[in-house]
């Protein structure tokens, strides 16, 4: 059966798409290669992006949604969405495999007057120089005469109950005028307000700016941490007075590192990039170096507080307190619980961990302990790290049981807990 649109790539991108268009009452297929992952969406399984849960999904294919591991599918679409991830690889730079191998996918398969919109993050001219020529080569068809091509960068803040999907504007650059009109004609129907870029590398550069603001502002929030607690001031209560102000500022805060698919990753694209320009982003590459050693801050502040109550790191029993990325959700791309576990391994300290959200656990290559009661083991041990909190965690109660509680996202009430 033909479809409206079809989704290219179900994983952190991919899914919520679907969702937003399936919502909106567009007939949505979803085309992942991976046939395990498609079969498991079939069924109503929950992903293991973390984004969605298992009801989402039940939701979806309730109201029609149709994943499929079957390219052909794609050549019965109206409009197609590349949602293909798009990590660091080895080198530092971003890994354009999985969004090539879609597009090239695509192409096999791209009728007349289909329009194209690529969602995943790529560096600022790829739409146009790499994916244009991979879609116009596989199909004999041109981009801006025989179908649409556009941009439009994700915006996602996964778990934010505050931001509807249809409430959040989208950015549209096209490859002409006309190519932004019709990727503008789908978004509409997707959110309250589209936005016109320029261009394809306007709408690319959109992304890069954004993802860059919170990476540099959380890198002076870690930075300011470290400083008060040098200080001896309290950071929470400088960010609570300093947000007041109306105007010129906008409040961030520290934590033990910085998770997530496009945070952690994604800000520094183009400061590889322009290496060969002779204009890196300086500040960019700061700030990851200051966000990338927030866990070995973590692990010294967690050891002084044992060596303070006359315990050493070796032999501790330490645990772990929410080990996603970000609060309420399943996802661990990026968390730095994995690597703060690892360098307390490695000082001899015996973990355990809970997390809501994560029924087993590894790190260092060794399965972890999951605390079954959460009350008595956090009794027991010597300190309790609390790294993501969980909607779930009644915090004052953890507060009052625990024998020491470091809280790395000044979440507990003021004067229960050590705060970063």
């Amino acid at each position: 059966m033909p479809a409206d649109l079809a989704v290219v790539g179900l994983g952190h991108l991919g899914l919520p798409a679907a969702q937003a268009a399936t919502a909106a009452g567009i007939s949505t297929i979803g085309y992942d290669a991976d046939e395990r992952a498609v079969t498991d969406l079939a069924t109503g399984r929950q992903p293991p992006c973390g984004t969605l849960t298992a009801a989402d999904i039940r939701r979806m294919l309730a109201t029609g949604f149709a994943p499929t591991a079957d390219p052909a599918a794609l050549g019965r679409v109206r409009t197609a969405l590349l949602c293909a991830p798009t990590p660091l690889g080895a080198d530092g730079a971003l890994d354009l495999t999985a969004v090539r191998t879609a597009a090239t996918t695509l192409a096999a398969h791209l009728r007349p007057r289909t329009t194209v919109v690529v969602e995943s993050a790529v560096y600022p001219g790829t739409t146009e120089t790499e994916i244009r020529t991979l879609l116009e080569r596989g199909s004999g068809l041109r981009a801006g005469h025989d179908f649409h091509l556009a941009v439009c960068p994700a915006r996602l803040d996964p778990g934010n109950r505050a931001f509807r999907h249809s409430a959040v504007p989208r950015v549209i650059g096209g490859y002409t005028p006309a190519c932004t009109e019709a990727a503008a004609a789908v978004y509409g129907r997707l959110t309250d307000k589209v936005v016109r870029a320029r261009g394809l590398r306007e709408a690319e550069t959109t992304h890069l700016l954004e993802v860059n603001y919170r990476h540099l502002n959380i890198a002076l929030a870690n930075e300011m941490a470290i400083l008060c607690h040098d200080l001896d001031v309290d950071l929470w209560d400088v960010i609570r007075c300093a947000e007041t102000k109306p105007f010129g500022f906008a409040p961030f805060r520290p934590g033990p590192g910085v998770g997530g698919h496009a945070a952690p990753v994604d800000p520094n694209y183009l400061a590889y990039r322009n290496r060969t320009l002779g204009h890196p982003l300086r500040l960019v590459e700061l700030a990851r170096e200051v966000n990338d050693r927030m866990p070995r801050y973590i692990t010294q502040r967690a050891t002084t507080l044992l060596n303070e109550h006359g315990k050493s790191a070796r032999g501790a029993r330490i645990l772990l307190l929410g080990v996603t990325y970000k609060p309420d959700l399943a996802d661990q791309a990026g968390s730095p619980a994995r690597e703060i576990a690892t360098r307390l391994l490695d000082l001899g300290a015996q973990l355990s961990y809970h997390d809501p959200h994560v029924p087993q656990w590894h790190a260092a290559g060794r399965p972890i302990p999951r605390a079954d009661s959460l009350y008595d083991t956090a009794g027991a041990a010597d300190l309790t790290l609390l790294l993501q909190p969980h909607r779930t965690y009644d915090l004052a109660g953890l507060a009052a049981k625990a024998q020491l509680l470091l809280d790395t996202r000044g979440t507990t009430p003021t004067g229960t807990a050590y705060r970063l």
